[in-house]
């Protein structure tokens, strides 16, 4: 349960503030004297040993100040609610054509492997116009370029350097004969920007090629999961109400963690000065972290049972934290949105009674990642 900032220590005995309350973590997001590149400074020991592109000192979300406004700027447009709308008739071409084979092939089917993987991996190629890369090698990187801690660093390390090398040609590539695509236009914004260390760029788009395929996925595959076993009744109005599709996107967008949180702990922050924060005083120098599934639970922002069903269909009275909040808002949140509510709109709308062949207790679970997803969901219709 969410209560106020205490004193924990890190997995390496560092000690820092747990922030756990709804108004708690959105002051810590959203005030600038909480910083993240002074933890991750070049000089400075490691708080959290992952090997994953998100935790590395060139990510864009470990990026303060001037720094990270470049970089946001560079890609920040691509991304913008205009601009997903607009590709929103081609994502649901991809996920009729998904949808066409999935009937077509009929059951038994696997909801992983032939719809929630394909459909992200199909927009990313599109989007990035990387066709040329097969979907399996997309998988094998994202696999090692989001290990989380407990992961074994020499298993991915070719891996995060293959993905590095072609994002780094890519790059190369676009510059030279840049198209109509989204590496391409980042490449250039970066360029007339200026200041935007090359290592930062090259990070920025080895997390897109993985990144964007990776969380929807996982939040498809979760999804899927939670409305066929326990809340099958939403499944028959999911798929009749788009509007009301739209409100239960962001109900389980909320409700349902993304990440694992033993694999990657929240963001580490650093005070640049003393701040008041939940009753407590932080000290300039100290150290916060925060924990967003515990805040989205606060019953102080978020009343009632989430799981109820009329509430699955009722707007949120706060925003979600699922995605952050503030400055650091994650870039894909509106792509990701769209994604997932069209695949899961127009799969309810075709296969009304569509049920999984295994029992929820049978599911094996994706581990070692900092993302968690069923690896297999066996249903027919």
């Amino acid at each position: 349960m969410p209560g106020p900032p205490r004193l924990i220590e890190l997995p390496n005995g560092t000690p820092v503030w747990l922030i756990t309350r709804y108004n708690d973590v959105q002051q810590v997001l959203t005030d600038p004297r909480f910083e993240r590149s002074p933890v991750h400074a070049p000089d400075t020991p490691p708080i959290v040993d992952s090997p994953s592109l998100l935790d590395s000192r060139d990510s864009i979300g470990r990026q303060d100040g001037d720094a990270h406004l470049r970089l946001r700027r560079a890609v920040g447009r691509a991304f913008t609610p205009r601009a997903v709308e607009h590709m929103r008739p081609w994502v649901a071409e991809v996920v009729d054509r998904l949808l066409d084979d999935l009937v077509a092939q009929g059951p038994p089917a696997d909801l992983v492997t032939d719809y929630a993987l394909p459909l992200p991996c199909r927009v990313i190629h599109r989007l990035l116009a990387v066709d040329h890369v097969p979907t399996e090698r997309l998988l094998h990187w994202a696999e090692h370029a989001f290990a989380g801690a407990t992961a074994a660093p020499e298993d991915g390390d070719h891996a995060r350097c293959e993905l590095t090398d072609f994002a780094t040609t890519l790059i190369t590539e676009r510059r030279s004969a840049p198209g109509d695509d989204l590496v391409s236009s980042v490449v250039q914004a970066t360029d007339c920007e200026g200041g935007i260390p090359e290592a930062a760029l090259v990070n920025l788009i080895a997390t897109m090629i993985v990144g964007g395929h990776d969380t929807t996925m996982t939040m498809l595959s979760n999804s899927l999961l939670y409305l066929l076993t326990e809340q099958p009744a939403a499944w028959h109005r999911l798929g009749s109400d788009e509007q009301a599709a739209a409100v239960l996107t962001e109900r389980l967008l909320h409700l349902i963690p993304l990440g694992d949180r033993e694999e990657r702990p929240g963001h580490v922050l650093a005070a640049a000065a003393d701040v008041p924060l939940g009753g407590v005083t932080v000290r300039a120098g100290d150290f916060v972290t925060t924990d967003h599934v515990a805040a989205n639970r606060d019953p102080a922002a978020f009343p009632g049972n989430p799981h109820d069903h009329g509430n699955l269909f009722t707007p949120l009275p706060k925003p979600s934290l699922a995605f952050g909040a503030g400055r650091h808002y994650c870039l894909g949140t509106w792509l990701a949105r769209s994604e997932l509510q069209l695949a899961l709109h127009r799969l309810a709308g075709r296969l009304p009674a569509l049920r999984l062949t295994i029992t929820a207790d049978d599911i094996g679970w994706r581990y070692g990642t900092v993302t968690r997803s069923p690896l297999h969901l066996p249903a027919a219709w």
